[in-house]
């Protein structure tokens, strides 16, 4: 009868090294099977993403003027432009890209950013605190409240749009949005005035109007109905 070529203690050391080798490959499968889904999970619109989340990228820029093109899920070079264009405009960092802070300034919820309170997200809570921390800036908290619901009046109202970021980005609606203001970071009352405001309290008791009478001329928004005076604004429908 023939030796064995190898011992017994080599065959067992060749196996156990099988045995290893066969684990460590199953290990860096699944290790890159977790990155390549953590990192895909990451993704941010840019130039070349499609989808869904484009789609409403561009029709927010085109229903605010910044974009031209078509609605088309598709982020080429117009959107691209369109998306500096608003980022230059709202005090943002222009690279193009939809990242969290540029998807929370309009309006629009992403999978990685947003937690729902109600129907509204939070870039949306974040959205209104900003108008409310550019409005009401110095006013009372009550006034503040006063202001994050009037927004949220016009959402539920058929004259206007029907989203928090279509109503404070309407062409007109807020000057605030064009101007210094706008740059600055909401604090935290204004944070704290929007989601009471979202919860359900209106000290502007249904009012879809508001205007400060020591600023304004405007003859059209002097005749509204009123409804109640709080600090400098008056509310009104």
């Amino acid at each position: 009868m023939k030796r064995p070529w190898i011992s017994n203690s080599m065959f067992r050391f060749m196996i156990v090294l099988l045995v290893l080798l066969t684990v460590g490959s199953v290990c860096i499968i699944t290790v890159s099977d977790y990155s390549e889904k953590t990192a895909s999970a990451d993704v941010l619109s840019k130039l070349g993403s499609r989808g869904e989340e484009v789609r409403k990228i561009q029709q927010k820029l085109k229903n605010w003027g910044y974009y031209t093109g078509s609605v088309d899920g598709i982020y080429g070079t117009k959107t691209r432009d369109a998306v500096k264009y608003f980022q230059r405009k709202n005090g943002l960092t222009v690279d193009g890209i939809a990242g969290k802070k540029t998807l929370a300034a309009m309006g629009i919820s992403s999978s990685s950013s947003s937690s729902s309170s109600g129907s509204y997200s939070s870039n949306d809570i974040y959205l209104l605190a900003k108008v409310i921390g550019a409005e009401a800036r110095g006013e009372s908290y009550t006034g503040q409240v006063a202001v994050g619901a009037v927004v949220l009046n016009r959402v539920k109202h058929s004259s206007f749009p029907d989203t928090i970021s279509g109503v404070i980005y309407q062409s007109g609606a807020f000057s605030c949005v064009t101007d210094s203001n706008w740059n600055t970071t909401p604090n935290d009352t204004a944070k704290k005035a929007a989601q009471d405001a979202i919860n359900g309290w209106d000290p502007s008791g249904g009012a879809i109007y508001y205007y400060n009478p020591a600023k304004t001329s405007n003859a059209w928004i002097r005749q509204r109905p009123v409804i109640v005076t709080i600090g400098s604004h008056i509310f009104c429908r």
